[in-house]
């Protein structure tokens, strides 16, 4: 059974620009920890990804799988759907961006997965929130970083 779970993060920067970041999927491999590799397999009519293949560290171990990207709340919300996984059946989840404060954002990550092998509750609550926390902070960093490659 797939579990999902939201957490949120403010970041120093205004909505687009975290959107733009999280868009930007083939730079993840160079700030957001755990993936590896990114392979667009399709692009949508505007020219951003629409279908995309990683490759990422869990578990000890490598991992792929492919989502397919769904734009119509852009900029303020970005999600996507797990269409292929050889450790997770579901890889579902989005990032919403709202206005916090004078020139910050609130990101919420929301996540829902399910694995291929079954494994304790709290061993999945325990990846998901791994992930989850992994995928804010390195976010932050990215976002507030003055680096802009």
């Amino acid at each position: 059974m797939a579990e999902q779970a939201t957490e949120r993060v403010v970041v120093g920067a205004p909505p687009l620009a975290c959107f733009e970041v999280v868009g930007d999927v083939e730079r993840y491999p160079s700030w957001a920890a755990d993936v590896k590799a990114v392979h667009v397999d399709e692009r949508d009519g505007e020219g951003r990804p629409s279908l995309v293949t990683f490759r990422a560290a869990a578990f000890g171990r490598s991992t792929s799988y492919t989502l397919e990207y769904d734009y119509a709340g852009a900029p303020s919300r970005l999600a996507w759907r797990q269409v292929a996984g050889d450790l997770t059946s579901k890889l579902d989840g989005s990032y919403s961006f709202a206005p916090a404060g004078d020139s910050g954002t609130e990101v919420a990550y929301t996540l829902e997965v399910e694995l291929r092998v079954p494994l304790p509750g709290f061993i999945k609550r325990r990846a998901q929130t791994r992930i989850m926390h992994i995928a804010l902070s390195s976010l932050k960093n990215r976002v507030e970083s003055p680096i802009t490659t």
